[in-house]
């Protein structure tokens, strides 16, 4: 039996990297929304589109030749992006596109064509409530905002890329305040979702929580 399990949180709160872990500890498929909405935006970038331009925007995308694989590289006209895209200012441009309802409702529409046949985790900002409402396990992680920013460094290090603590603190308040406050399916727990502050927990700990309650539901069956 396979279910679908839906992870949201805000920016750098361990969603994707405990949704990968997770994926493959349960075979499953981790599939990135929010890497999917940092495409658009770096499409926006190379293509001069405006941020708020959701006609074009929606327009460009549907010419786009854009590919989602299962490891989770993301190819864009050709071109691996995955790297391009895990910018601050990607980030920050992911949270102003994600505004434009006409941009998510054809990445929502795309999101729940993939995860209809079950095994799929997808981790985001609303997919419990918007994208997956009846995913089998929702799970709302949190994180206090200097953690986060302190992950997001070490993340950027790890990668070969400089960042300043105190301005990625800074961005991530700024994204948050986007994200919860944006008119289209903002940022918030699903009702059913369980509630876990990572803040003081490693990765794996994280991982081995959901786990235990992806063997429970299984069970249940």
């Amino acid at each position: 039996m396979k279910i679908n399990i839906a992870i949201d949180g805000p920016s750098a709160a361990g969603k994707s990297s405990v949704a990968d872990t997770l994926a493959k500890r349960l075979g499953y498929i981790h599939l990135d929304t929010g890497a999917m909405y940092r495409m658009v935006a770096y499409l926006c970038k190379v293509k001069d589109i405006s941020l708020d331009a959701e006609d074009e925007i929606v327009k460009a995308l549907r010419k786009a030749d854009v590919s989602f694989m299962t490891d989770g590289t993301i190819i864009l006209d050709g071109a691996i992006i995955n790297d391009d895209i895990r910018t601050e200012e990607m980030s920050m441009s992911a949270s102003l596109v994600s505004k434009n309802p006409k941009v998510r409702e054809a990445l929502v529409s795309i999101q729940q064509d993939i995860a209809k046949d079950k095994g799929y985790i997808l981790d985001g900002r609303d997919i419990g409530t918007v994208v997956l409402p009846d995913a089998e396990i929702k799970i709302y992680l949190v994180a206090d905002p200097l953690e986060r920013a302190k992950r997001r460094v070490l993340q950027n290090k790890i990668k070969g890329i400089d960042s300043d603590l105190e301005k990625v603190f800074e961005d991530i308040k700024a994204r948050d305040y986007q994200d919860s406050n944006r008119k289209t399916s903002p940022l918030k727990k699903a009702q059913d979702a369980i509630l876990i502050d990572t803040s003081d927990l490693s990765q794996d700990e994280v991982t081995e929580k959901i786990y235990e309650v992806v063997k429970e539901k299984i069970k249940e069956g």
